[in-house]
């Protein structure tokens, strides 16, 4: 299959590492992926696949272009790196929650500036597990060596970069791919957050998977969601609430992708872990993410791309590259983004083996060991800046989403005779009912 794709365009985004390389190669995984269904279940012959590296690097920053509104912020006033007593440490508090466990630590703060000097008084070290014991997010600025020699270091270093686990038998059903439509009549249950779960189903959704994602209620990723609710219905349901985990594993087992990005143990403790899922839904292609790893000892501690960035070396990286006084993390959310293909990439394998083998498949992915892969490819070589964004990169059609009118880049990637397209505009969270629209036929 790899014979079948070709690169296109010059260029890569500024940093120490292979940031465009990086993208193109994870979207062109995702797209082959696509192509092999299309070739053993639609025209027989494997798709051609081009993938724009330029295109690429911008899809890993922001593909939505507002026309008269803005986009709301991607950041809480208080999130960012701050100068302990012996380095740096960056808090995550995005989340109402994130941000009152760190306020739990360091006291209620007006702003940054008042923050930085509650922070200049811990060590790093000492206010990263503080943060973390009070049920927050953070962490402190270490190198590759360091991360390398961290216990968790060691532990990603022995994980597979997609750990699979074949499933149980399934139940036939009429999911042939068509040539234009790869993914039509596959159900995408997607449990996932920012942002690399939404990347993935958000992909899916482009080659017509039926996507219908579940947040619990009043939970909101303000800055993100216009970007990532391409193409989906976006549904609340909350499941410590009896009526509403009936829905749940009625939609479960209705699903044919299950996407989750919970900590590890969490889905447990509601009572849904694999074999549950399996037993509700068999033959279920089961995809799971995690910041920083199934292994102990990190296993379960939350994280974002920016965070562990922070732990894996990368910024620090970047500071030395850079020669700036700060870190300096990747020019986009890279692991975020690279990690989210790599999702996609698996689900749609996890298709073509069932509907060949009547098996389902349970897999795992990560953060901190997508960081790995973008670390170990060493030093990223000299190449010249893209070229900027221009008018021909922008889709003519106009999205209609619920905060106004917009454009989308074009595709980073065409394949042959099957044209990536979203039928469906970015919409709220909130703004469809837990329920399936399209229908499904036992073989």
């Amino acid at each position: 299959m790899l014979d079948a794709v070709t690169f296109t365009g010059k260029g890569g985004l500024p940093s120490p590492y292979a940031v465009t390389d990086l993208a193109s190669a994870s979207i062109a995984t995702a797209a082959l992926s696509i192509a092999e269904l299309v070739q053993k279940f639609g025209s027989g012959f494997p798709p051609a696949v081009s993938v724009d590296r330029r295109m690429s690097s911008f899809w890993f920053g922001w593909s939505i272009r507002p026309i008269g509104w803005d986009m709301p912020p991607a950041w809480d006033a208080l999130a960012g790196d701050y100068h302990a007593s012996d380095g740096w440490i960056r808090l995550h508090t995005n989340a109402p929650h994130h941000r009152a466990a760190a306020e739990r630590v360091l006291g209620r703060r007006a702003n940054k500036d008042e923050l930085a000097r509650a922070a200049a008084c811990w060590s790093k070290h000492d206010l990263e597990k503080a943060i973390v014991d009070a049920g927050g997010c953070a962490a402190e600025m270490r190198s590759t060596m360091e991360w390398a020699n961290h216990p968790q270091g060691r532990a990603i270093s022995a994980e597979p970069l997609v750990h699979i686990v074949t499933g149980e038998r399934a139940i036939g059903r009429d999911c042939t791919a068509l040539a234009s439509r790869p993914l039509s009549g596959i159900r995408v249950l997607d449990l996932t957050r920012v942002l690399a779960g939404p990347v993935a189903s958000r992909f899916l959704a482009g080659y017509g998977a039926e996507v219908l994602r579940i947040d619990p209620p009043g939970w909101n990723e303000p800055g993100v969601i216009p970007e990532v609710t391409l193409g989906k219905r976006c549904a609340r349901l909350d499941l410590k609430d009896a009526k509403d985990r009936a829905t749940f594993e009625a939609l479960l087992s209705k699903a044919d992708v299950f996407l989750h990005s919970y900590r590890p143990g969490a889905l447990d403790r509601l009572g849904y872990n694999a074999a549950v899922r399996r037993a509700l839904s068999p033959g279920l292609i089961d995809v799971g993410l995690s910041a920083y790893g199934w292994s102990e000892p990190w296993g379960t501690r939350r994280g974002f791309d920016s965070l562990v960035q922070m732990s894996t070396g990368i910024a620090d990286r970047g500071m030395r590259w850079k020669g700036a006084s700060k870190p300096v993390p990747l020019p986009v959310q890279a692991l975020d983004q690279a990690t989210g293909y790599l999702m996609a990439a698996t689900a749609v394998r996890g298709i073509t083996q069932r509907l060949l083998q009547g098996i389902g498949m349970e897999a795992r992915l990560s953060l901190a060991r997508t960081a790995k892969l973008l670390v170990d490819q060493g030093d990223n070589c000299s190449l010249p800046p893209l070229v900027p964004e221009t008018v021909a990169d922008v889709l003519a059609a106009i999205e209609k989403t619920s905060w106004g009118e917009s454009q989308r880049l074009i595709p980073p990637v065409i394949i042959e005779s099957a044209p990536m397209h979203w039928c469906d505009p970015a919409n709220s969270l909130g703004s469809a009912q837990p329920r399936w629209t399209s229908s499904i036929v036992d073989a």
